[in-house]
């Protein structure tokens, strides 16, 4: 009998142990790499942080008058240089957005992160100092987005229909409906997005901000807690799949007029792309990642279980 609760004793030794690795490990997982987090940053990085948003408009915001947001808008990088990173030489050089701010999609390549944390400490411009809101970290995953997670997004997306070039529609389905589904719901419209007071979908944003789209597959949605592509493994080819998916098979907001330019028809107030059911989306993610956590557990337990058998048995073969 001792042997026998001697056994037991280590079996729940080992599992108490093994729950722990699992939990330490499911948190690292869980962690972003610095580009992830930068690209989270980039969205609307005083969400990203859970931090207020700064108090008025943005320093530089008086540089122009063709945007009409004000307020934390002003703020957000993706707001200056557009979600396709080029700012008034992308699908903001027209329309609602238009600011006449460069884009950073060339600007990075000119320089080093070092050298991009300088600009955002104020070096070259004392307005574009953000040394007051972020801290070196940040600047840091900022600058490592910069350096290396920007892309052409003209590649995946035709600048002038806005639609997915070459996109694989059974790619993008198998990843909506193994990731996308539990929150979107199949046909997109479970979370209702508020623009301007009209009610808009998955789909219309698929079809009307497509650059917005790409970048939050990659990146999820900041101060969410959206699934991140980069985090699950999926190419920027796979984001695109997505895209494509939606905009071939969701309502697209086809009865709205449509435009070819994705800065030209976009709201003037509210932000694209904020779920209006946004606390309801986060709880059934963090649901279904709960889920998944807990199906690891449960495979670890039902190891740890198999084990203590086999050591009792051998103790008692020792016997």
């Amino acid at each position: 009998m001792r042997s026998v609760f001697r056994a037991f004793i280590l079996m729940g030794a080992i599992l108490i142990f093994g729950l722990s690795v699992t939990s330490v490990y499911g948190m690292k997982a869980a962690q972003s790499d610095d580009v992830t987090a930068g690209g989270r940053l980039y969205d609307k990085w005083f969400a990203a942080l859970n931090v207020p948003a700064p108090e008025g408009n943005h320093p530089i915001w008086e540089r122009q008058t063709s945007n009409t947001r004000s307020g934390a808008e002003t703020w957000r990088c993706a707001e200056c240089h557009g979600w396709d990173y080029k700012g008034s030489a992308g699908a903001y050089a027209a329309g609602s957005h238009f600011t006449g701010f460069p884009g950073v999609i060339t600007l990075a390549d000119d320089l080093s992160a070092e050298e991009i944390v300088g600009h955002l400490q104020g070096s070259k411009d004392p307005s574009h100092d953000f040394s007051a809101y972020l801290d070196e970290s940040s600047m840091k995953q900022l600058a490592a987005f910069l350096k290396d997670g920007l892309l052409d997004a003209d590649a995946f997306i035709d600048p002038v229909t806005l639609r997915v070039r070459d996109a694989n529609l059974k790619n993008g389905e198998k990843l909506y409906s193994s990731v996308c589904a539990a929150c979107h719901g199949t046909d997109g419209k479970t979370i209702v997005f508020r623009s301007e007071g009209v009610d808009e979908y998955l789909g219309t944003i698929a079809a009307r901000d497509p650059y917005r789209f790409l970048h939050r597959t990659r990146f999820g949605v900041a101060g969410t807690s959206m699934p991140i592509g980069r985090d699950m493994g999926w190419s920027n080819r796979d984001g695109a799949d997505v895209l494509g998916y939606v905009q071939a098979n969701f309502v697209t907001g086809a009865e709205q007029a449509q435009v070819g330019n994705a800065g030209a028809g976009s709201a003037s107030a509210a932000p694209v792309g904020e779920p209006a059911g946004g606390v309801a989306g986060g709880i059934l993610t963090g649901i279904a990642a709960a889920l998944g956590t807990l199906g690891v557990s449960a495979f670890f337990l039902l190891g740890f279980v198999a084990l203590g058998f086999v050591v009792v048995w051998v103790f008692r073969r020792r016997k």
